[in-house]
């Protein structure tokens, strides 16, 4: 017997349809193309934006504009060269207490920026910071793609830490402060605490970090009721701060360690753009000053 047609089900029974989903926007964020072509981390790019310094085809760029190869891009009126940068440099430098970050304090401080060499193109991009009392390693790179890449709170990096602390440290309180300690902006937590000795209320431990809240090792110790009295990074990653390289100096990063840092940030590396000669005889003349002529000479020539 032949199959009877079906009746065609009512409105309220019908299969639903898909929602037709927006077409993916075309070309990319306004900070992403800035930072490839080495003009400052996304995150700065995007305070960039926000305060009206950044224009897209002469009209102020909003959070959110992607641009494509058509279109022009301007910061502070002036154009902006979007080719990405074939090559990369990375220094390290040695911050001293009394520092800040930023490229320019209202209060007249004095910043990173203004012990490290001129750059003809680009500019140096600070991957992460030190707050104002904090000395230590700091790197900078002319990439803002590896910046963005080691600064993004995916990426997990160790940061090691020497701290003096002073006050009555007790075993419970290593042991919160590996575990977890709820602060304002949420949980932290040291991944490694190592005792360093000392005398008296003052003591010297490592700590290690996992990432680069503000004021976070200084925040975790104070949880406990204690304080920190100095404090300086020594390592970020695979990359430790040489011996010979005093607060204040900074010193081109070698090959190895820029690798290990576009490895961490899981990007092919860049070709390594070296200093200038004029670079490198500041570079000896820092160090000549603390080792002697000689010393600088021999530095030169490895």
């Amino acid at each position: 017997m032949a199959n009877k047609p079906q009746k065609p089900l009512p409105k309220s029974q019908a299969q639903p349809t898909e929602p037709e989903l927006p077409e993916p926007a075309a070309g990319e964020k306004v900070q992403k193309v800035l930072a490839r072509a080495g003009l400052g981390s996304r995150r700065e790019i995007e305070r960039w934006i926000e305060a009206g310094r950044v224009a897209v085809n002469g009209k102020a760029a909003r959070l959110g504009d992607r641009v494509d190869d058509h279109d022009r891009l301007a910061v502070d009126g002036r154009a902006v060269d979007l080719a990405p940068a074939q090559e990369a440099r990375c220094i390290l430098y040695h911050k001293p207490p009394g520092e800040v970050c930023s490229r320019s304090d209202p209060e007249g401080r004095r910043t990173v920026f203004g012990r490290l060499p001129n750059l003809k193109s680009g500019r140096w991009i600070s991957i992460g910071r030190l707050d104002f009392n904090t000395s230590g390693l700091l790197l900078f790179t002319t990439d803002g793609d590896l910046a963005n890449g080691l600064m993004h709170p995916s990426s997990n990096i160790e940061r090691e830490y020497t701290v003096r602390v002073m006050g009555d440290v007790q075993v419970d309180m290593l042991r919160r402060m590996l575990e977890g300690v709820m602060l304002d902006d949420g949980m932290a937590r040291f991944a490694d605490i190592q005792d360093g000795g000392g005398d008296g209320i003052n003591r010297w431990y490592y700590v290690v970090l996992m990432e680069g809240r503000n004021r976070e090792v200084r925040r975790l110790w104070e949880s406990q009721g204690l304080t920190v009295s100095r404090l300086k990074r020594v390592r970020y990653g695979d990359v430790f701060i040489p011996s010979k390289v005093k607060q204040g100096q900074w010193v081109e990063m070698d090959r190895t360690d820029v690798k290990s840092l576009y490895r961490i940030a899981s990007l092919k590396p860049k070709e390594i753009k070296r200093s200038t000669a004029k670079e490198r005889e500041v570079m000896e003349r820092q160090f000549g000053k603390r080792l002697g002529r000689g010393a600088a000479k021999k530095s030169g020539r490895t």
